[in-house]
């Protein structure tokens, strides 16, 4: 079973970015993805004024897990959502790129993505729109 769920130990995020091929930072959040109790990947992410930033949506090297991946960024942007930010940015290298367009982001600027999180999580969302 999939699970997904924020790290709240320190040492636990820095081991499971360390498996991801992801710069630990301990200033930020992190969502884990799991299935069946194996790491699939991690969403490291910051909480700014107004937007958050998305620093890492990895997966481990040896695992290709394309929908846990995508739920797990879902997942993550929901909970920046719930928490009053309604915009998320990350950098073109923060993960794979097709699946950082798959889940909403759209490049701004050479390099950087963003996404409007309004309305995207009560039914409304850029996927559902034509």
């Amino acid at each position: 079973m999939l699970i997904v769920k924020p790290v709240e130990e320190k040492a636990v995020q820095e081991a499971v970015c360390l498996a991801c091929g992801a710069a630990y930072d301990p200033d930020a959040l992190i969502y884990a993805a799991r299935e069946d109790e194996a790491l699939i990947g991690i969403c490291q992410f910051k909480l700014g004024a107004g937007c958050a930033e998305i620093l890492d949506l990895k997966q481990k090297p040896d695992v290709s897990d394309y929908e846990g991946m995508f739920i797990l960024a879902r997942g993550t942007l929901n909970f920046i959502d719930l928490c009053g930010i309604h915009r998320a940015r990350c950098k073109s290298d923060a993960g794979d790129l097709t699946l950082l367009r798959a889940v909403g982001f759209r490049e701004i600027d050479k390099g950087l993505l963003e996404m409007d999180l309004t309305d995207e999580f009560n039914g409304k969302c850029s996927h559902c729109k034509k």
